[in-house]
C-alpha cells in the first residue's frame, strides 16, 4: 500500500495496477482490449474520474461513467472479477483513507451498474 506520497500519484498507480490485473484476467482482458483503443489516454480519463471522486478535483468532465459502459455485454462474473481486481489494486496502492472511500464508491458504482446493465431475472412461474 502506498502511504505518505502524492495522492494523485497513488491514484494513477491504482488505475495502472487495476488495468494490469484486468488485462491478465481471461474474462475481462479480452473485453477491455476490444473496447479500449488507447490505454494511455484511458488511464488518464479513469485517473481523472478517481481524482474527482476521491480528492474533489474537477478534471473529470465526461458525465456519469455509466453512459460509457452501457454497450458492454456483461454478466455477473464480470462484476465479481472487476471488484476483486479493484479491491486488490486499491489495497496495494492507496493510503487507508483514500482506499476506504474508493471502495465505498466502487461498491456503489458496481451495484448501480449491475442494476442497469444486467438483465432482469425472469419471474418465477406463478402457481394457482
Amino acid at each position: 500500500m502506498s502511504g505518505d506520497g502524492d495522492p494523485e500519484a497513488a491514484i494513477m498507480a491504482m488505475v495502472r495496477r487495476f488495468y494490469d490485473l484486468c488485462l491478465a484476467d481471461s474474462l475481462l482482458g479480452p473485453m477491455f482490449r476490444a473496447k479500449i483503443a488507447d490505454f494511455a489516454e484511458h488511464y488518464g480519463i479513469v485517473a481523472d474520474f478517481w481524482s474527482h471522486s476521491l480528492l474533489g478535483t474537477d478534471r473529470y468532465r465526461r458525465g456519469t461513467p455509466y453512459v460509457h459502459h452501457v454497450g458492454l455485454k456483461v454478466e455477473e462474473d464480470h462484476f465479481t472479477r472487476w471488484m476483486a481486481a479493484f479491491e486488490q489494486a486499491v489495497a496495494e496502492t492507496l493510503p487507508a483513507g483514500l482506499a476506504e472511500t474508493a471502495m465505498k464508491r466502487a461498491r456503489h458504482m458496481t451495484q448501480s451498474f449491475r442494476m442497469g446493465l444486467l438483465p432482469l431475472p425472469k419471474p418465477a412461474p406463478q402457481t394457482t
